[in-house]
């Protein structure tokens, strides 16, 4: 009898945000990027989405994309799915608009779990956000592992061997599957949308769902349910300009001085 073999399904964090090109806006109300225009995939997200095609490839494995947004944009989605992407996961609903990042990762962590995989990739953090929590609070939701800044992921059996990047260089973890793992940025260069692959996107499935087929009451997302608010959005300060000290012989004393001034030493 031919034995079965089990197909490594990746399942990828995609966030969209507005395009960074474009000049920013800030609702005057609540102090929060407004979002009415075209959505595009985020650069932070394509390594995750690249790291997932080589894997998928080198394992003849499945990626799917997961993404939430208010209004139902697609933009960014349809983009990871021309890269490559199998298919995907589409959670819209009003209820998501003003979710903080333990909202978002609540939203994520259900969806994810319609996708049982046996892998899931972030990114580190997203350009619009810059949170870098909601990796972690999904794995904490789904009681998975979690590594962070990975730069490169190799799958054996059951379990991951990952380079986490740090200051020094990088650490080898050995991580059992499934399990959540963010990638760094510049880990793998993400590929460009062929015309093919921009075209065969058209005709992925899509899984559109709303909070209510996740189980998720709309009081725990969305402005309802989040804990985090923004009160105050201030220009960054000028740079002042910096002392000039001429070294008499006791420069270095100057120096240990204003070193302890801003508890340094």
């Amino acid at each position: 009898m031919e034995q079965q073999t089990h197909t490594v399904r990746i399942a990828v964090c995609v966030k969209q945000i507005p395009d960074p090109a474009n000049p920013g806006k800030l609702d005057a109300e609540t102090k929060t990027l407004v979002r009415d225009e075209k959505l595009i995939l985020d650069e932070s997200d394509s390594y995750g989405v690249e790291m997932a095609l080589q894997m998928a490839e080198a394992t003849e494995g499945e990626v799917v994309a997961v993404s939430m947004v208010p209004e139902g944009s697609f933009g960014g989605l349809r983009t990871a799915l021309a890269m490559g992407a199998d298919r995907a996961i589409l959670v819209s609903d009003e209820a998501l608009a003003g979710s903080d990042a333990l909202g978002t990762a609540k939203v994520l962590a259900a969806a994810l779990r319609r996708a049982e995989p046996d892998l899931i990739l972030t990114a580190t953090e997203s350009t619009d956000g810059y949170t870098g929590t909601v990796p972690a609070q999904i794995a904490e939701l789904l009681g998975l592992p979690s590594v962070t800044f990975a730069r490169s992921v190799s799958l054996g059996d059951g379990e991951a061997t990952v380079q986490r990047q740090t200051e020094a260089g990088y650490d080898e973890v050995l991580c059992p599957l499934p399990a959540v793992l963010s990638v760094t940025a510049g880990a793998v260069e993400p590929r460009y949308p062929s015309f093919k692959g921009i075209m065969a996107a058209k005709n992925k499935p899509v899984d559109r769902l709303g909070i209510a087929e996740l189980g998720i009451a709309a009081a725990e997302v969305g402005w309802a349910g989040a804990r985090a608010e923004i009160v105050e959005v201030a220009p960054v300060p000028a740079r002042e300009a910096g002392e000039t000290v001429t070294d008499d012989g006791s420069g270095h004393e100057r120096i240990v001085a204003y070193l302890e001034e801003i508890k340094v030493l």
